[in-house]
């Protein structure tokens, strides 16, 4: 299938297929006419590779999953491996959360202090 087809096929672009291809993680063949053709399996190495990057990882991080992107990653027991690249991920998140919230927290701070408690938080 062509580029265009396996975009439509995962709900992604074109240019996210052609990003993913840089990074090593999904394959194509070149037809005389120099388009991408990619095997059938690619739909659902795509749709590994979104669930994976919808989680919160990078395309850093599913590089570890290679090995089982073929599969039906959402349900596969996870490796020792792909535990720590996830628990890794979580405490990163989790850091720039604690961050993010220390700063709303110093801006609500200062707004109210220079308001007179005028202001209500946007939720």
């Amino acid at each position: 299938m062509r580029i265009g087809e396996l975009a439509k096929a995962t709900g992604t672009s074109a240019r996210a297929l052609r990003h993913y291809e840089q990074a090593g993680l999904i394959s194509s063949e070149r037809a005389p006419n120099g388009y991408r053709i990619y095997d059938e399996r690619a739909v659902v190495r795509v749709r590994n590779i979104r669930y994976l990057l919808a989680a919160g990882l990078t395309l850093d991080d599913v590089r570890v999953f290679l090995p089982c992107l073929d599969g039906d990653v959402a349900t596969a027991p996870p490796s020792d491996k792909g535990l720590r690249v996830a628990l890794e991920r979580l405490a990163v998140l989790n850091e720039r959360i604690a961050a993010q919230t220390e700063a709303r927290d110093r801006l609500e701070a200062a707004l109210r202090e220079k308001t007179g408690d005028r202001i209500r938080p946007v939720a």
